[in-house]
């Protein structure tokens, strides 16, 4: 038999849960439902806060518009170029650190995880005269580069961890198989590191599809610009806000971020979770 105090904890705890789940998911509630409310309705007070679908007219808008369709399209180019080329960067140093024990090989790792640690606000100044005397203001190369930097340091961490999880006698039976050190990376490691990839990847992708800061300060050109500095500079003006369509275009740039966790969700907690257990 359960007790009665036994019953109450636990109806208790599922209160709190319950409770707590809702504080988190009425922002996404109150996105969705706003993005299909007009101005005015969304300006009442009290607030409405339940769905009328009113109105598709914001979804129109936005997608029938080349302007937002531009800063969809530069999100995607400048994200996917950055999960590329962070890939590979982490795979080459993880593996490195990895397997070889070279003079300066702590100092190194200290050094990789201490880039992580300044905000971007320090180095942004700096980044952008770097950036202007290599002409790379207002590329997709100047923004990937940039936000390669600011996630490689984690990735390449996770990837020495995943690495050191493939055990070596795979890399020595590879050796006297006749493999070379690249082959061995190729065939042999590279696909045991694929939850660690995924993670990597899905990291990289957030970081730059979210970023602000740096987009905004590299990508000058209306035509350049990325989502997130898009939506701030298109729908937050000096003397009245376009809320209706800020929560569509945010309903929209929300998507795909969605719908990497909904395909690799499974992958990407093994990913995060694996990397920390030593065998």
């Amino acid at each position: 038999m359960i007790s009665k105090k036994s019953v109450c904890k636990r109806i208790f705890l599922y209160l709190t849960i319950l409770l707590l789940l809702c504080l988190f998911i009425f922002p996404i509630y109150w996105m969705i439902i706003a993005s299909l409310k007009d101005n005015s309705v969304l300006m009442r007070n009290p607030p409405q806060l339940y769905p009328t679908f009113s109105t598709f007219d914001n979804y129109m808008t936005m997608l029938g518009n080349a302007k937002y369709l531009g800063y969809i399209r530069n999100s995607i180019i400048v994200a996917s170029g950055t999960v590329i080329v962070d890939l590979i960067l982490s795979v080459l140093g993880g593996y490195s650190l990895s397997r070889f024990n070279f003079p300066g090989r702590k100092t190194i790792m200290i050094a990789i995880l201490s880039a992580q640690i300044f905000p971007v606000v320090v180095i942004i100044i700096s980044l952008y005269g770097f950036f202007s005397k290599m002409k790379l203001m207002n590329t997709y190369t100047g923004l990937v580069l940039a936000d390669v930097a600011m996630s490689l340091p984690l990735s390449v961490w996770m990837l020495k961890s995943f690495c050191d999880n493939v055990p070596m006698s795979l890399d020595e039976a590879a050796k006297i198989d006749g493999c070379s050190r690249w082959k061995t990376l190729t065939y042999i490691v590279f696909p045991l590191l694929k939850p660690g990839l995924l993670a990597i990847g899905i990291y990289s992708f957030l970081m730059s599809w979210d970023d602000y800061l740096i987009a905004l300060v590299i990508m000058n050109k209306s035509g350049m610009k990325t989502l997130p500095v898009g939506i701030a500079e298109t729908f937050l003006g000096e003397f009245g806000f376009d809320y209706a369509g800020m929560m569509t275009i945010s309903v929209i740039a929300s998507l795909p971020v969605l719908l990497l966790f909904m395909i690799f969700q499974k992958y990407m907690v093994s990913g995060l979770t694996g990397g920390a257990i030593k065998e």
